[in-house]
C-alpha cells in the first residue's frame, strides 16, 4: 500500500467515527496535508487550528465537523458521487492513487495549505519563550567562560546563540508575512483568537451544485 494511500485509509477512518479529528503525520509536507484536510473538508469537516505536540512538536492539523448546510450538501453530493473511497479508489479533489490535486481543486488545497502553513508557523514562533532562550543561553555561556576561563569556546557562543534565535525569528515573521499576503487575497480575514494570536478566516463556502471536487484525467 502507499504512502497516499495510507493516508486515506487512516483519514477516511476518522471521518467515519469522529466530529473532530487530527491529521498527525510527522514526516508529511504541508501540501500532503492540505490535501488531506480538503478531502475531510469534502465529506463535512471545516479546518479548525493547529497544535505542536511533545519535544519533537509534532504538527498535529485539527478539523471539526461543519454543521453548515452548505457543508452538509457538500457531504451528501460526495458520499453520493464517491461511495466507495479508499486506497486506490477515487476520492474528491485528487488523481487516483494520489493526493496530487486535480486542477478544479488545486486553488482550494493551495488555500488550506497556506491556512496551515500559517498557523504552524505561529505555534512554532513563540517570541516570548525563543527570546527567553536565546538572551538565557547567551547569559548562561558568559557565565560559563568567567567561571571557567574558556573563553575561546564559550564567548562566541555567548554571541551566537542569541543571534541564532532571533534570526530565527525574523526569518518565520517574514515567512508568516508572506503567507497573510497570499491570505488576505484570497479573501481571508484576519482575527485574533482566545489568546490573542492572529489568524485568517477563511469566507464561508458557497452550495456546490455538483460533487465538490469531481475527479477527472483519471
Amino acid at each position: 500500500m502507499s504512502i497516499a494511500a495510507r493516508h486515506v485509509t487512516a483519514l477516511m477512518r476518522q471521518i467515519a467515527m469522529r466530529d473532530a479529528i487530527e491529521l498527525v503525520h510527522p514526516f508529511a509536507e504541508f501540501q500532503t496535508l492540505g490535501a488531506l484536510a480538503y478531502i475531510a473538508e469534502c465529506y463535512g469537516f471545516r479546518y479548525s487550528n493547529v497544535r505542536l505536540v511533545g519535544k519533537h512538536r509534532i504538527l498535529h492539523v485539527q478539523l471539526v465537523r461543519d454543521l453548515d448546510p452548505a457543508a452538509r450538501q457538500r457531504a451528501a453530493a460526495n458520499v453520493a458521487a464517491f461511495p466507495d473511497p479508499g486506497p486506490d479508489r477515487p476520492v474528491p479533489g485528487m488523481y487516483l492513487g494520489s493526493l496530487t490535486p486535480v486542477p478544479e481543486a488545486r486553488a482550494d488545497v493551495d488555500l488550506i495549505t497556506a491556512l496551515i502553513r500559517y498557523d504552524a508557523f505561529g505555534a512554532a514562533a513563540n517570541r516570548r519563550q525563543l527570546q527567553f532562550v536565546g538572551w538565557g543561553s547567551g547569559a548562561l555561556f558568559l557565565l560559563m567562560a568567567a567561571l571557567t576561563g574558556v573563553y575561546a569556546v564559550l564567548l562566541p557562543l555567548a554571541v551566537l546563540m542569541p543571534a541564532f534565535v532571533l534570526g530565527a525569528l525574523r526569518v518565520n515573521r517574514m515567512r508568516r508575512a508572506k503567507l497573510a499576503r497570499q491570505l488576505a487575497a484570497a479573501g481571508c480575514t484576519p482575527v485574533r483568537d482566545g489568546a490573542g494570536v492572529e489568524r485568517y478566516v477563511r469566507p464561508a463556502p458557497t452550495p456546490y451544485g455538483t460533487p465538490y471536487g469531481t475527479p477527472q484525467g483519471f
